[in-house]
């Protein structure tokens, strides 16, 4: 193989691991029961939904993927347009959804967008001053539209968080035909349900696990199968090993993995390959997690904090990825060369450093 060669296959690689950007659907692995509560979500009218979880999850790749899914229910406003920021104000949100709706003469009944040529856009009519009430008004006009909104902990306006949760309210009271899916992490939902509680009624909140060894393994499988790889048995168990049930790290490995492989003029990867592709993440990702690790361990006087640290990452979890003080005993024992109770680490796990 000659050099061409190799750098189109590490090309072909790259495109089907997707480290830094939400998965689309091919590539898309598990989550079967997480689909099903939002497609049960999104077929009944009044009902809204809340994807959480934490960062890596994998929450905006299941947005993705619902609007392949369910595309052909509704006319869909396409996922990642629409994505929240510290400066994301309610009348600038609703702004930016409404210039992504178009209008078409001679709609087709279902609601869709018809073969027309659009005029304009429903942007058109927001008033200057946008309410809940304006918002479900022009709403109403526009039947079966699935708008997805991510990153809504990253919205910092109180008063927007306070208006997004009236207008589902007044969505689901009128029983408009439109689905919000809200995407953010865990603390997000609950601010958002903390300003109207009886919002609950109207949200199902789909929580985003870590993913188990299982779907990890199928995120692997399908990336290879698109160019035409393999991997050994145990090269896979380490990459999920490592990936800690999040996507973004499977990608990660993977990739760098399979072009270790490529690099040698193999198709098949090896435990050696996973070796490289760790030292390859740990070197793209050294500087965040150096100053991450610094701001975890440094403290004015000496402490334990490096070991504590360290028992935590190899402590045995639950399904959520949990843990739990006397699971970090153990691994805290071995660290320290000898037997470690809760009690000598605790505080450690209950203040920052």
């Amino acid at each position: 193989m000659d050099a061409n060669e190799r750098f189109e296959r590490m090309a072909q690689v790259a495109r089907a691991f997707s480290p830094s950007a939400p998965i689309d659907r091919r590539a898309f692995a598990g989550r079967v029961s997480q689909i099903n509560d939002v497609i049960n979500a999104c077929t009944q009218r009044g009902q809204h939904v809340v994807i959480f979880g934490e960062r890596g999850a994998g929450k905006t790749s299941l947005a993705n993927a619902l609007v392949h899914i369910l595309g052909t229910r509704f006319a869909t406003l396409a996922c990642g347009t629409i994505n929240c920021d510290r400066t994301t104000t309610f009348a600038s949100l609703w702004k930016a959804i409404f210039s992504e709706i178009p209008l078409v003469r001679n709609a087709s009944p279902m609601g869709g967008r018809g073969g027309s040529d659009p005029e304009g856009t429903l942007a058109q009519f927001l008033p200057e001053n946008v309410t809940p009430d304006a918002v479900r008004a022009i709403l109403q006009k526009r039947d079966r539209l699935l708008i997805i909104i991510d990153e809504i902990d990253r919205i910092k306006d109180k008063t927007t968080t306070t208006l997004l949760a009236d207008t589902i309210k007044s969505l689901s009271d009128h029983s408009v035909d439109v689905t919000l899916v809200l995407v953010g992490v865990a603390e997000s939902v609950d601010t958002l349900i903390a300003e109207h509680e009886s919002v609950q009624r109207a949200l199902i909140q789909v929580q985003m696990p870590r993913m188990s060894p299982v779907e990890l393994g199928e995120i692997i499988d399908n990336g290879l199968r698109a160019v035409g790889m393999t991997i050994e048995q145990n090269a896979k168990q380490r990459i999920s090993k490592l990936s800690q049930g999040l996507p973004h790290y499977t990608h990660l490995l993977g990739v760098h993995a399979a072009q270790a492989a490529v690099a040698e003029d193999r198709r098949n990867i090896t435990i050696d390959d996973t070796h490289q592709a760790l030292q390859k993440t740990l070197q793209h990702a050294q500087q965040s997690i150096a100053h991450d690790y610094h701001r975890a361990t440094v403290s004015s006087r000496e402490t334990r904090y490096p070991q504590v640290l360290l028992a935590c990452a190899l402590a045995n979890t639950d399904q959520h990825g949990y843990f739990t003080a006397s699971d970090v005993s153990t691994p805290m024992s071995v660290i320290m060369g000898k037997p470690c109770e809760t009690s000598a680490f605790s505080q450690h796990l209950l203040t920052s450093p």
